[in-house]
């Protein structure tokens, strides 16, 4: 039965043709010249295990495949791919899961087309709407995230989820009020801007109010108005707001509270709710450690405020791959010349018996009659133990090189540990009271050992804590209760050394030098001079013995530093975690202003009131003001060499403006431009009617770190002659560090 069974094996030819096709790569082909003969011999089970063994590595080789041209963007590929894999295995889930995911990509790349046109057509708030859909989908997602820094180097918060306002809410005004009740100012803001304000029975509308400011937006107005009142808002629509006490109490009528389930990929989960709980202050918090996940109840905004949390600090851990070879190499002499002469004898009676044959030369010392008394005796005998003469002429030598080439894959701050020898048993046996004796057995390692820890720094450098220990049995040791013992030679090395990505470091100078030399010789013949020498047996044997160890580390994976925008953003305060900036911009002269900041340029001024603000007033009164137009250079505090960047520049707040021209220098030894001008260091920018702004490309080409400066140095408004001037302030020039 069996030779039938091989036999038949060996006649299919659709079992040879399916193994011969799916080595040479044609997969689908060689599958079905399995299956076929899978059929033809449905009870063969060598088949049937090729088939099934071929099948799972067929579809395993597809879905890497798919899963590579999935992280390419290449969607059509992978979708065939996936496709492949469920025609082999109807229901692999990783195939289906796959199709799902190209689905949701799908998806997302028309909603962030969709947000990127939007961005553009300076509909900021509909591009973020359409942004955070898809980064509530896959936080991870890579072109979602580009936005949002755009959005964030424009200044915008992302993390807004409640409904925007969407009335003269940008209108500037003035307000000169003394002593004058909060309803009453909030009547003026209402008919000036068309916002609703309903106001909560416990807020107290009589409260007396002192507010001088010119010319800044109605926005900012509001916000400082809550914030000196310790007042808070809801939006409820486009155009009405509800206004209540910021108390705990309100806080937990009014404030909307989410639930959010955060799964954490690489951080442990413990670590990354103590965080969380350290900074957010959040206190209901579920974790689920078999899953490494954790759900959140909280307010919108301290729930954005931990997605950008774990999308900052949840990253793989770095790893290194560390080439490792060693190199030990043995050289041993041996040699044994001379002769060898007994070294005892022994002398016994011969009417003793000897117990057993006797050993060597033998001598017979005989008398026959002992004494006066004629009284017989048997003689005695001697016998030489050992040998009685050797001759040695021995010479051996042997060299023993041993090269191990291990390569191990190590995390970041983990242990990995390489052994190349054996484990040599040692046998232990005990004996109890009754008698009854018990053995065990430990294994001890012998050879070669190399510990080592590797911490991987943004840098690319290395820094490894080496140990390395050479171990061999130098003799062996039996017990006096039986059993068997060893004694070890051991040499070590520990150090820790610090190497870029690719270096090679030799640790070498492990040698060992062994020489004995033994020597016997017959007593006073072996002490003559000359002829002593044939009376000797001597023995040399020098044994040498060295180690070199060359570790190469290649880094596999690293941590890139993050950039400023991504690492620090706006936490809001103590009490209202994600509270937006309280700022009131200054728009025009003797306006009363609180701090204003922007990317870069930042500058930072407090306007004090006039004196002739602090005397009596007249009539309470309030007036909407033109804007003043706002020239603002925005551009990136922190640049790497070789690496491009962006500067805009923004000319807002006059919607009557004409045309305007701007001259932008900048220093054309550190910095290239990247469009088609030349490397003058200047470039003329044009601006449309009503304001707007303009953008420029550049690349870093210093190849020291400093710092550079750029700097709009003329700004000419078109189309105003017999106009009266008009004048808008330069914005100061930005400073640039190159790291």
């Amino acid at each position: 039965m069996l030779l039938a069974t091989f036999t038949g094996c060996a006649s299919n030819k659709d079992f040879a043709e399916g193994k011969r096709l799916i080595t040479e790569g044609k997969l689908d082909t060689g599958l079905a010249s399995l299956e076929r003969a899978a059929r033809e011999e449905p009870d063969n089970r060598e088949i049937r295990a090729v088939l099934v063994r071929q099948r799972e590595a067929v579809a395993a080789s597809l879905l890497l495949e798919a899963d590579g041209a999935r992280s390419s963007g290449d969607l059509d590929v992978a979708t065939q791919g996936y496709r492949r894999v469920l025609e082999i295995s109807q229901r692999n889930e990783r195939a289906q899961a796959g199709l799902e995911a190209i689905e949701m990509d799908r998806r997302h790349i028309v909603l962030l087309k969709q947000a990127g046109k939007l961005l553009d057509d300076n509909d900021h708030n509909g591009a973020e709407a359409k942004i955070r859909l898809v980064m509530q989908e896959n936080p991870m997602q890579r072109d979602a995230r580009q936005l949002i820094k755009r959005l964030t180097e424009l200044g915008l918060h992302v993390d807004k989820i409640e409904p925007v306002l969407k009335t003269a809410f940008k209108q500037p005004i003035t307000l000169e009020f003394r002593d004058t009740g909060l309803k009453s100012i909030f009547e003026i803001m209402a008919r000036t801007s068309g916002i609703n304000f309903v106001f909560d029975k416990d807020v107290k509308q009589d409260t007396k109010t002192t507010i001088f400011i010119r010319n800044n937006h109605i926005e900012d107005v509001f916000k400082l108005l809550l914030v000196t009142n310790q007042l808070t808002h809801k939006v409820l629509n486009e155009n009405t707001v509800l206004i209540y006490p910021n108390t705990p109490a309100k806080q937990k009528e009014y404030q909307e509270l989410m639930l959010r389930s955060f799964y954490v990929a690489n951080v442990d989960v413990k670590v990354m709710v103590a965080m969380i709980r350290g900074l957010v202050k959040t206190k209901d918090i579920h974790v689920d450690e078999r899953l490494n996940l954790f759900v959140m109840k909280d307010t919108p905004e301290a729930i954005h405020l931990v997605e950008r949390l774990l999308a900052l600090n949840d990253l793989a851990d770095p790893e290194v791959m560390l080439e490792v070879e060693i190199l030990e190499i043995t050289r041993s002499d041996l040699l044994n010349l001379g002769v060898q002469f007994p070294d005892q004898m022994r002398v016994k009676m011969l009417n003793t018996p000897m117990g057993g044959l006797p050993v060597g030369a033998n001598f017979e010392i005989s008398q026959d009659t002992v004494g006066g008394g004629g009284i017989s005796s048997r003689g005695l005998i001697g016998t030489i133990v050992n040998p009685a003469l050797i001759a040695n002429f021995k010479q051996t030598g042997s060299i023993v090189n041993v090269l191990a080439n291990p390569r191990i894959r190590v995390k970041n701050r983990e242990k990995a540990k390489i052994l190349i020898g054996d484990k040599v048993p040692v046998v232990t046996s005990n004996a109890t009271a009754t008698g009854v004796i018990t053995s065990s057995v430990s294994y001890l390692d012998v050879g070669l050992k190399l510990d080592v820890e590797p911490v991987i720094s943004l840098q690319d450098e290395v820094s490894i804590k080496v140990g390395l220990e050479v171990s061999n049995i130098v003799k062996e040791v039996p017990l006096t209760g039986g059993g068997l013992a060893y004694q070890v030679g051991t040499r070590t090395a520990a150090t820790t050394l610090s190497l870029k990505d690719g270096e090679t470091q030799v640790l070498a100078g492990l040698i060992s030098d062994d020489e004995r030399t033994t020597f016997s010789k017959l007593p006073g013949f072996g002490s003559l001079p000359g002829i002593g020498r044939l009376f000797t047996n001597q023995t040399n044997n020098r044994t040498k013995t060295e180690i070199a160890l060359l570790i190469t580390p290649r880094i596999v994976r690293n941590i890139a530093r993050p950039t400023k925008l991504d690492s620090e953003f706006h936490f809001g305060t103590e009490n209202t975690i994600g509270r937006p900036l309280m700022t009131a911009g200054k728009v025009a002269a003797r306006s009363l202003s609180m701090s204003s900041s922007s990317t870069a340029g930042v500058a930072v001024s407090m306007a004090e009131v006039e004196p002739a603000l602090t005397g009596e007033f007249g009539p309470v009164s309030a007036a909407a003001g033109a804007a003043q137009p706002n020239l603002a250079l925005l551009a990136p505090s922190e640049v790497s060499p070789g690496k491009p960047f962006s500067v805009s520049v923004n000319l807002a707040g006059g919607e009557n403006l004409p045309a305007a021209e701007l001259e932008l220098n900048y220093d054309a030894s550190a910095l290239e431009a990247l469009d088609a001008g030349g490397k003058s260091g200047t470039r003329l920018l044009k601006l449309s009617k009503g304001g707007g702004s303009a953008e420029l490309q550049f690349r870093v080409i210093a190849q020291r770190p400093g710092t550079t400066q750029i700097s709009i140095q003329k700004l000419t408004l078109q189309g105003r002659n017999g106009d009266p001037p008009m004048q808008i302030a330069l914005p100061p020039a930005v400073n640039i560090d190159i790291r």
